[in-house]
């Protein structure tokens, strides 16, 4: 009997832990990244204290994140030349490039449809921040009381980096490498929190069938 019971109550573990990644812990918020060359890097500062020069390209991305190395990178062109193409250089500014990605669907919000991406040239004066090129071309913004950027453009209306239930199929495409500076918070791998409390109950379940079990046979 006690044999028995045991072993059900490890199949049990084993079903439950099994069940975990499905439900891993995510981040939803906005990444910030930086164009060297032709591949996306993220940011190893935030937006408020980063300052472009001309001929910068910088990007934002809004999804949701499992860890600090599953952020997503932004979508659409990402040339200097095409975006600024329209907006001449001025004495005393500088242009820089903006791709705005607010993401999918699936990593929106649950009443709100994320907005098309887009692509737009910033001229701001030459010691501008990039909070600030972002302020003059896709405004309303929201930060947080850390300084995290939340919105842009008003997208998303509420929230600000939330911890979510992630069930989506991540994309495969290469990812940055993260900065604390511009996430979040760092999600820690393994088990949920709530595999680990179902884990802890299979066990004092088991411990008490098998106390159960000798105090009849004693």
């Amino acid at each position: 009997m006690i044999r028995r019971g045991a072993t059900a109550a490890v199949v049990a573990l084993l079903v439950l832990l099994a069940g975990g990644p499905a439900h891993a812990v995510g981040y939803r918020y906005w990444s910030f990244w930086e164009r060297q060359g032709q591949a996306w890097t993220y940011a190893t500062q935030g937006p408020s204290t980063a300052r472009p020069a001309d001929g910068d390209v910088q990007g934002f991305r809004f999804a949701v994140s499992q860890d600090s190395q599953d952020a997503e990178k932004p979508r659409g062109r990402a040339d200097f030349a095409a975006v600024c193409a329209a907006t001449p250089a001025r004495d005393g500014h500088k242009r820089v490039a903006l791709v705005i990605d607010f993401g999918t669907a699936a990593d929106a919000p649950s009443d709100e449809a994320p907005p098309a991406p887009r692509t737009v040239c910033a001229r701001v004066p030459e010691d501008a921040t990039t909070a600030d090129a972002l302020a003059a071309v896709a405004e309303p913004l929201r930060y947080d009381t850390n300084a995290l950027l939340c919105a842009i453009a008003g997208y998303p209306a509420r929230g600000c980096g939330e911890q979510v239930r992630d069930t989506a199929p991540r994309s495969t495409a290469p990812r940055g490498t993260a900065s604390p500076r511009t996430d979040p918070g760092t999600p820690r791998h393994g088990p949920s929190v709530g595999v680990l409390v179902g884990a802890a109950a299979v066990a004092a379940l088991a411990a008490a069938a098998i106390w159960q079990a000798r105090r009849r046979r004693s």
